[in-house]
């Protein structure tokens, strides 16, 4: 059979059933329409896990930021590959988390999904927890002190930025939730 031989609508019912099957690669879709602000925030996760990587960086080369702490004798050797291992697992995770909102994150069963996001968004709301306890300096908790104010306002600006992540990952581990129930 040549391509002449092809009617139109042998054409057309061969591109519709392919593209029922196949999702287009340049507009992939989730099984269920995506709500907006869940894309918005997995957009925003990585964006908020990046000034507290960059924040962090400067310690592994023994810079403390302002912090009024004594200084580690630990070698370079050690923290600054620590440090940059944990930067770019923060940032890895914070774009993992764009599963929750992208088709391919619905390969994996959706059971896994959830219990996965719930376990990290509980373990990043507990980290929020302490720092609004620690930030008041409420219960017993007390901020590591600041040369000046000047270092402690940033330092407390990257953190708080740090620590939405809990409730948002929370917040997408719902919304996938509840667009894969049956």
């Amino acid at each position: 059979m040549t391509t002449t031989d092809i009617s139109p609508s042998a054409t057309t019912m061969s591109a519709t059933t392919m593209s029922a099957t196949t999702p287009s690669a340049t507009n992939p879709t989730t099984e269920r329409p995506v709500p907006v602000w869940a894309l918005r925030t997995a957009r925003a996760l990585p964006l908020l896990a990046l000034p507290v990587c960059l924040w962090r960086l400067p310690f592994g080369f023994g810079f403390r930021m302002g912090m009024d702490m004594p200084r580690e004798d630990l070698s370079l050797w050690v923290t600054v590959p620590y440090v940059l291992t944990l930067s770019l697992l923060s940032e890895a995770f914070a774009l993992l988390c764009a599963g929750l909102v992208r088709p391919w994150g619905e390969r994996a069963p959706a059971w896994l999904v959830v219990a996965a996001g719930t376990v990290a968004g509980g373990v990043f709301t507990a980290l929020t927890v302490q720092w609004v306890l620690t930030t008041l300096e409420l219960a017993g908790f007390h901020e590591v002190g600041f040369v000046n104010g000047w270092w402690r306002a940033p330092a407390t600006v990257v953190s708080g930025l740090f620590v939405l992540w809990g409730p948002l990952i929370l917040a997408l581990t719902y919304a996938y939730h509840r667009r894969r129930r049956a």
